[in-house]
């Protein structure tokens, strides 16, 4: 039936218009923005989960960074370590050198102060953002041994999220303790076995410029070598540790950072729209958008050959 109250022809090609307009905007803002879900209204499920991953990575990234500020502490720690067992080696060579008699103790012993300001300039110097590992003050209040370095964020199934870190006894490498209670490897007092004790001569407070060549003099200066060769070996035990916490921070590292691009891959396959595919489809929709335009007018023109028909 042909009425000039209703166009059913015109009714039916504007809805079928209407809904490939409908679709073209939705192609062309999957193209613009990159995003086959770019809000809730696109896919609710996969929007918030994209949206928690995300936040997620946000905070590897953070924990990422906080690895990288601890391997850096760490290094500064371990460096510094090498290089006093460096020095205190030295200091071992001029002592036993010393043992020979005849030998003037006072200017070895001169060389060897200087050795020793250096240690504790080492001791001084290994400061990393704020962090001295090896020269400390265990009677300040709140000074903890224990350092922590955030190493891991993980979301259990349900939702619940926990912070992991990598902890660092710094009670067996540090080097120096302002305290009166405790010492470090080179302020320790020593025994004549070279044993850390309640009386003795730390590395760096010996001195063997009044010792002469008698057997009570040159046991001492046996005490002072073997003192020394044993702060070496705990300073090599502290450097040994410190580099096995140094490799455990790399490899969380990289593993931080290759499970942070797994997830923005997870994200992607979620939310990321197929450009080759919305291409195609936007051509489509074009092609859809033209005939449409088409149908109309034919569909309108009806009604002029209705009006023919009363001339």
């Amino acid at each position: 039936m042909d009425s000039i109250k209703t166009n059913f022809a015109a009714m039916t090609a504007l809805q079928s218009l209407q809904n490939t307009n409908k679709e073209m905007v939705k192609t062309q803002s999957r193209i613009s923005t990159g995003y086959r879900v770019a809000t809730a209204e696109d896919n609710a499920s996969y929007w918030s989960i994209a949206t928690t991953m995300r936040s997620d990575n946000k905070a590897l990234s953070t924990v990422k960074d906080a690895l990288g500020l601890g391997s850096a502490t760490v290094d500064v720690a371990y460096t510094a370590v090498n290089s006093a067992i460096d020095v205190s080696s030295e200091i071992k060579a001029k002592l036993v050198a010393a043992r020979e008699p005849g030998v003037d103790r006072v200017k070895v012993q001169s060389e060897i102060t200087e050795l020793q300001n250096q240690l504790k300039n080492i001791g001084d110097s290994a400061t990393f953002s704020g962090q001295n590992w090896l020269s400390v003050d265990s009677s300040t209040a709140g000074y903890n041994a224990t350092k922590t370095i955030v190493a891991s964020f993980a979301r259990d199934v349900s939702g619940n999220i926990s912070i992991g870190t990598i902890s660092v006894d710094t009670s067996d490498v540090k080097l120096f303790d302002a305290s009166a209670s405790s010492a470090g490897i080179l302020d320790g007092l020593r025994d004549s076995t070279g044993a850390v004790a309640a009386t003795g001569t730390s590395v760096t407070g010996m001195d063997i410029s009044a010792l002469t060549d008698s057997s009570a003099d040159l046991t001492t200066l046996e005490g002072y070598i073997k003192g020394v060769d044993t702060a070496i070996k705990e300073m090599t035990t502290a450097a040994t540790n410190l580099g096995s916490v140094k490799q455990r921070v790399g490899l969380q590292k990289d593993f931080v950072n290759s499970l942070m691009q797994a997830i923005d891959r997870g994200v992607s396959t979620l939310v990321d729209a197929d450009m080759s595919e919305e291409s195609t489809k936007l051509q489509a929709l074009q092609v859809q958008q033209q005939l449409g335009i088409q149908a109309m007018s034919i569909a309108n023109s009806s009604t002029q050959n209705i009006l023919s028909l009363f001339r």
